[in-house]
């Protein structure tokens, strides 16, 4: 229905509003008069129709009825009951009606009972829009299997109608050139709807420049897809030559244009989003002078096509490009063969015929994300700073990643990465590092073992002999989630790798590494700063072990080293390169059959583009962060207050149990009994594999009861709960035992760092906004520079053809 039309019938509603107003108004006084004037009869309580009217002010409601004198109900009829004739209704609800002289509405008193959602349900019934039951009880329904079953039901109850309109859809009926009026249509172009039937002659005319408009003929009496070099002449398909569209010069020398003219050049394949199309490039020549002209690399670029080769036979459509890369950050365990046999498919089922070469599609993506590598750093946009951690970093996370192995059976090729060096570290440098840190240190493999059998850095100084060359890779990301740099693993996990990514984040300043065995990687680091004075400056960053990793550590460990209690770490985790690490392993399942330099541009263009879409969510992610901090801050706050009424305690008090674990957590007790020492130590690491081992646990528990006094003996329920603190680690010079003050030092450990990272926050906000302000003072320098440049070239230019 059109805008006049729906302002008409609203004008008319707000008239019979109005009317109704004054209806009610007029009813009241007459009511009012009845009341002051003595009754000279006494009225009839059988007629509701002589009834005296209430002199209490009434509100009015308007029903809407139909042709035939029926009430328009503004609720369909799955949420009321089913209801006789309007008048019984009245007797039943008690609702006296009055009717309005002149109007085709009726006022009740219920007016309350109308909603927004009525009205605009009866507004839509008026205009012939009906809301069907179903949908309405769709809308209803706040159980999401409800709706589920619901939008189930309807599917399967439309499902034949649609099986017959798609068959319908297929039937090749006679039509008539949409475009021109004339001659019977024999092309079907779903690219020009809203007018998608054509004759032969307007075809040809307007797919002569729209050639990648995907067309069917109708000849045959059904639709039948057809390429572009196909036309129908007379009835019969005839082969033509189509151009690729391409932005051309008016003139190519001093003749007059009308000398020049268009003919198909070079054979040339197209690749876009439909598919592989077979076209010729445009050619202009002039008869007069027999100049010629013909599109070189840069025209093809400029109107968005990207070259396979050199001589480019093959261009792609840069929307592939992009296209392939969205949907390798989306899936990143897609091929470029799967993403190519897609396109493969699409040429087919549009007519058309011919595949598309995997290694120069792959060989061109790398050389146009090669370019827009270079084009970012002429902008001076870095891919590897985290705008919030900019000048200094709060946190840095290093972990290794065995899922990124690459087989050596792999495709081998002395072609030197495009991206070497960007963001995972030169081999060559690495191997170097590696050993002089051997060399220089008294190197001794074992295992990084840590309250149990935790062992994510064995150190082992041989070189993998199996089947794999790159054994993983190790990352360094940013408490943002930002990609840093990383390595390639041939030896493990072994300290040395995280040793030197240390040493390259070192650049900058930064507080906090964290790692999760930050407990054994700190001690090796300073065996070798011994060894290696110029490593010295490491040490000013503070251990981190990550947060949830701690858990799986010793309690001692983890009061000690973990960053829920160091203090300035605010709310980081430490755990920020695992979410990188679920990001790139779906990447792994293509790149370990890569050669080694398409794997190290595939990582890096991939680590770029995560990295871009943290930059672009920085923003909204700092903000909410900072809403959920003020959020938990607020809630263990009144944990705090909570627990210092139940227990009674002061301030000072709770700082002192403060103290008494940290102080715990530094000491170093050991039992004067040699044997109960031993015991104590084979019982920790049971009871990690409680399960596996049952029946040795047993037997030394038994001895372990033997040797000690009654207070400190174990028992089964003891070891097996959620916070075991071992007798022979509690302290016996308090009344207070170390679970209650670990439950105090957990709380306000949590308040101490949401407060500091409310802080935290907020200087990162401040950091990102100085970034954009910078990056755009840049690019409006150099935009006045590439400004001046053009103004120079444009006045030497117009002094040139002066002097001529």
């Amino acid at each position: 229905m059109s805008d006049p039309e729906m302002d008409r019938l609203l004008n008319e509603m707000s008239d019979l509003v109005d009317q109704a107003e004054h209806q009610a108004h007029l009813q009241q006084l007459i009511g009012m008069h009845q009341e002051a004037e003595p009754s000279t009869s006494q009225p009839s309580t059988s007629n509701p129709s002589t009834s005296r009217p209430s002199n209490s002010k009434q509100d009015v409601r308007w029903i809407k009825r139909d042709s035939e004198g029926n009430i328009i109900y503004g609720r369909p009829r799955s949420s009321r009951k089913q209801a006789g004739p309007s008048h019984s209704q009245s007797r039943k609800t008690g609702v006296s009606h009055v009717r309005a002289p002149e109007t085709s509405a009726e006022m009740t008193i219920d007016f309350p009972s109308v909603t927004a959602e009525s009205f605009l349900q009866e507004l839509k019934r008026s205009l012939g829009e009906d809301i069907h039951e179903d949908e309405m009880a769709l809308q209803a329904s706040a159980d999401w299997s409800t709706r589920k079953s619901l939008i189930s039901g309807w599917w399967e109850k439309e499902r034949p109608r649609l099986v017959n309109t798609m068959v319908a859809r297929q039937h090749a009926a006679t039509r008539i050139c949409q475009h021109c009026g004339n001659g019977p249509a024999v092309i079907r172009c779903c690219d020009c709807r809203p007018h998608p039937f054509l004759c032969g002659q307007c075809d040809v005319r307007v797919h002569q420049g729209q050639v990648f408009h995907n067309r069917d003929s109708m000849t045959l009496a059904f639709f039948h897809p057809l390429p572009p070099t196909t036309c129908v002449v007379e009835r019969v398909l005839t082969q033509c030559e189509r151009l690729v569209p391409l932005e051309m010069p008016e003139t190519i020398c001093g003749c007059l244009q009308v000398s020049s003219s268009v003919i198909a050049g070079q054979s040339i394949v197209v690749v876009t989003m439909n598919g592989r199309y077979d076209l010729r490039l445009p050619q202009i020549i002039c008869k007069a002078c027999e100049a010629t002209w013909s599109p070189g690399v840069d025209d093809l670029i400029r109107n968005d096509y990207w070259p396979a080769t050199s001589h480019y036979s093959t261009v792609y459509a840069t929307d592939v490009l992009f296209s392939f890369e969205e949907l390798k950050m989306a899936a990143p365990g897609m091929s470029s063969q799967a993403f190519l046999r897609m396109l493969d498919q699409r040429t087919v089922r549009f007519g058309r015929s011919g595949n598309i070469t995997a290694d120069s599609f792959r060989k061109s993506f790398l050389e146009w994300e090669a370019v827009r590598f270079e084009v970012d750093k002429l902008c001076q946009e870095d891919h590897s700073d985290c705008p919030a951690c900019n000048p200094d970093m709060l946190a840095v996370s290093v972990d290794g990643n065995r899922k990124h192995y690459r087989f050596k059976s792999a495709a081998r090729s002395e072609e030197k990465a495009i991206f070497d060096g960007v963001f995972i570290a030169n081999d060559d440098d690495v191997a170097k590092f590696v050993d002089y840190v051997h060399t220089s240190t008294s190197h001794v493999s074992g295992r990084g073992v840590c309250g149990g059998q935790w062992s994510a850095a064995r150190e082992t100084s041989q070189k993998s002999s199996g089947k794999t060359d790159e054994e993983g890779l190790e990352l360094a990301v940013c408490r943002h989630g930002v990609l840093l740099r990383a390595l390639n693993m041939f030896r493990g996990e072994i300290f040395a790798y995280p040793l030197y990514l240390q040493k390259q984040m070192a650049c900058k300043p930064v507080t906090f590494f964290a790692m999760d065995v930050a407990c054994k990687y700190w001690p090796y680091l300073q065996r070798v700063r011994e060894k290696c004075p110029e490593l010295q400056d490491l040490l000013t960053m503070r251990p981190f072990l990550s947060v949830f990793h701690a858990k799986a550590h010793d309690f001692k460990c983890e009061v000690k080293w973990s960053g829920a209690y160091q203090e300035g770490a605010g709310s980081t985790l430490g755990e920020e390169v695992e979410q990188c690490n679920a990001f790139l392993s779906r990447i792994a399942v293509t790149t370990k059959h890569m050669s080694k330099a398409g794997r190290i541009d595939m990582l890096t263009i991939m680590a770029m583009r995560w990295n871009q879409q943290k930059f672009d969510n920085l923003a909204s992610t700092l903000a909410r962060r900072h809403r959920k901090a003020k959020i938990a801050l607020q809630c263990q706050l009144h944990n705090l207050e909570a627990m210092k009424t139940v227990m009674d305690i002061s301030d000072s008090q709770l700082e002192r149990w403060i103290f008494d674990v940290n102080e715990w957590a530094e000491a170093t007790t050991s039992p004067n009994d040699a044997d109960v020492a031993a015991v104590a130590s084979r019982i920790e690491e049971l009871v990690a594999s409680v399960k596996r081992r049952s029946q040795r646990l047993y037997k030394d528990m038994e001895k372990y009861n033997t040797l000690v006094p009654n207070a400190e003996k174990l028992t089964l329920d003891t070891i097996l709960s959620d916070e075991i603190v071992w007798p022979w680690q509690l302290t016996h010079g308090d009344s207070v035992d170390l679970r209650t003050k670990r439950k105090a030092f957990d709380i306000v450990m949590a308040v101490r760092r949401l407060e500091e990272e409310k802080r935290i926050l907020i200087a990162e906000m401040n950091k990102h906004w100085k970034s954009l302000c910078t990056r755009a003072d840049t690019l409006k320098q150099m935009s006045s520079q590439l400004s001046n440049v053009r103004r120079g070239a444009c006045f030497k230019m117009v002094s040139e053809v002066y002097r001529a």
